[in-house]
């Protein structure tokens, strides 16, 4: 006589095991691609800040400007390049123990900025 019984709570066992493993693999994932999404936002509000100094309309450095911007978003600025009144600036976020990078670009209307 074959004896089925237990057999269904292996198969829930076995499927709760699967459901975990997916979630395991894939919240890391979605948690680095929000990083890279808030990366990208700090970019545009530190060559934004950067940008309002290179033109002008505030005072003082405007690499120094995007760094405190950077810093105050939770981000580090690595690179910030100046041309006239445009700015470029990389920003950088470490999550997870990735290193999530945006970059970004400003300057004043009909600069030729996107």
């Amino acid at each position: 006589m074959n004896d089925d019984r237990g057999s269904g709570s292996l198969l829930a066992v076995s499927i709760v095991a699967a459901m975990l493993a997916l979630v395991s693999l894939l919240l890391p994932l979605s948690i680095v691609l929000s990083a890279k999404q808030r990366a990208a936002a700090v970019a545009d509000v530190a060559a934004l800040a950067a940008a309002d100094v290179a033109v002008g309309a505030l005072p003082g450095v405007p690499c120094d400007s995007a760094s405190s911007a950077a810093k105050a978003n939770g981000a580090l600025l690595g690179d910030c390049r100046v041309d006239g009144a445009i700015v470029t600036v990389a920003v950088g976020i470490t999550i997870l123990g990735f290193d999530v990078r945006a970059r970004a670009t400003a300057g004043p209307p009909g600069s030729g900025v996107d």
